[in-house]
């Protein structure tokens, strides 16, 4: 009868300091993107949406520049506010830096038409971290899906 004998695994030094470096940088990775979540939440809720939910004069002008009124001034508004509070939900979190990013991209055409281009780069500037967040965190959409299904 033969036995199959498993080796021992080496533990050398050189193994474990590039694990526990591995380690490291990981929860650096990850603590850096849960403030780059923070920062655009703060960011799209206070300094974007709530401008345009108080009816702020200069957001209301600009709405009125673009001839889109109140309206769509408050809704969307509403939708950053949303996407805003998702970034700070773990389950939400990939969503709503999807949701962002669509928005982002309807303000990027909305300067480049009427506003002429100007500080259009803004919307293209935070649409690379929003894309970012959705990428890391898109693991996150099958639970949001689990959930979703397990209600319906």
């Amino acid at each position: 009868m033969s036995e199959t004998v498993a080796p021992l695994a080496s533990t050398d030094s050189s193994t474990v300091v590039v694990a526990e470096s591995a380690t490291a940088r990981g929860r650096r990775a990850r603590i850096a993107l849960r403030v780059l979540q923070v920062l655009l939440a703060l960011f799209y809720g206070i300094a974007s949406a709530l401008p345009k939910l108080i009816a702020y004069p200069a957001a209301v002008e600009s709405f009125d520049r673009i001839g889109w009124g109140s309206g769509a001034m408050y809704t969307i508004g509403a939708l950053e506010l949303a996407g805003a509070v998702g970034l700070l939900v773990p389950v939400l979190q990939s969503v709503a830096a999807t949701g962002l990013s669509a928005l982002m991209v309807g303000a990027f055409v909305v300067q480049l038409t009427a506003f002429h281009g100007q500080n259009a780069a803004t919307p293209l500037i935070l649409i690379v971290p929003l894309v970012l967040i959705a990428w890391a965190r898109r693991g996150q959409n099958t639970e949001l899906l689990r959930l979703l299904r397990r209600r319906a």
